[in-house]
């Protein structure tokens, strides 16, 4: 159970990373004058919030699961 809780604490993180590197590249594009490519990279944050909340309970789903069956 232990490495199943450091996969999903990983991968929380990895998201978290990926969304805030978004972040800050929305940020430089948008104001280094590239505005319509800011935006565009910006719509891209809550796009990779929404696919680790949809990824992540699903693991933990999955692991409950295999638990279940191996009792």
């Amino acid at each position: 159970m232990k490495t199943t809780d450091a996969y999903v604490t990983q991968a929380r993180a990895l998201i978290g990373v990926a969304a805030f590197l978004a972040f800050a590249l929305s940020i430089v594009l948008y104001f280094s004058g590239d505005k319509n490519a800011g935006i565009f990279v910006a719509v891209w944050v809550p796009s990779i919030l929404a696919l680790g909340a949809f990824l992540a309970p699903r693991q933990i789903r999955s692991e409950a699961t295999i638990e279940r069956v191996q009792r």
